[in-house]
């Protein structure tokens, strides 16, 4: 069987990409192997082959699901990075919807999402492919994967900020530049000094970032002091 061409144009992988029909678990076994062979191989060395082998099916199965190894990869590091979306989205539901302390429950939640990063091994090691080899991607794979990873974490984190700031607790013009500083001051650390999950830090470390990133947030977003009433 000859292996199809690369380079055609990608749709979204819920379109042209990913194939109707076949068996869920067929697929999930997959999506599954496909994640771990780009996570330990990179994307340019995996190979189709490699993926049927770890997935246990023939070749031509994973044919009947996708339409070629570029719509393989986009569409497990789209779930993938959908799976870390929807776990960020229960953390923020639980220590943001509602605030009691704005300093502890802020820094619960950047705890549990910098801890939430060992919950996805195979995610963060296919996340590690994509920034070694950025140059390699085809440009709508990289687009597409944007659109719902960590570069558009800000905007799902700013309107729990833009809530907090109507009762007075921040103070701020644009509440998405505010949640990218707090993704910023909490996060990146965390990432770069654990190489996106490769060599996770003590959690002391792990604390350690988080309560300076926090107290440094709250420091700049803190709203003006209410001026003391005139006495008559």
């Amino acid at each position: 069987m000859t292996e199809p061409r690369y380079d055609q144009d990608l749709g979204t992988p819920e379109t042209s990409t990913v194939k109707a029909g076949g068996r869920p678990d067929k697929r999930r076994a997959i999506s599954e192997a496909a994640r771990r062979v780009f996570g330990q191989q990179g994307y340019a060395r995996a190979s189709v082959d490699a993926i049927a082998v770890e997935a246990n099916v023939a070749k031509r199965t994973i044919y009947n699901h996708f339409t070629d190894k570029e719509a393989l990869f986009l569409s497990v590091a789209v779930e993938g990075a959908d799976a870390v979306t929807e776990a960020v989205r229960v953390l923020m539901e639980r220590h943001l919807r509602k605030i009691v302390n704005l300093e502890e429950d802020l820094t619960a939640f950047c705890l549990d999402r910098a801890n939430a990063i060992t919950e996805f091994p195979d995610h963060f090691a296919l996340v590690r492919t994509i920034h070694a080899e950025v140059t390699r991607l085809p440009a709508g794979v990289l687009e597409k994967w944007m659109a719902h990873g960590p570069p558009s974490a800000h905007q799902r984190l700013a309107p729990y900020l833009r809530r907090i700031a109507d009762r007075g607790l921040l103070a701020f013009d644009d509440a998405e530049k505010a949640a990218n500083r707090l993704n910023t001051l909490t996060m990146n650390d965390v990432l770069i000094r654990s190489f996106y999950g490769a060599l996770p830090l003590p959690g002391s470390a792990v604390e350690e970032i988080v309560h300076d990133g926090v107290h440094a947030f709250l420091r700049l977003y803190a709203p003006a002091p209410s001026a003391p009433e005139e006495r008559i």
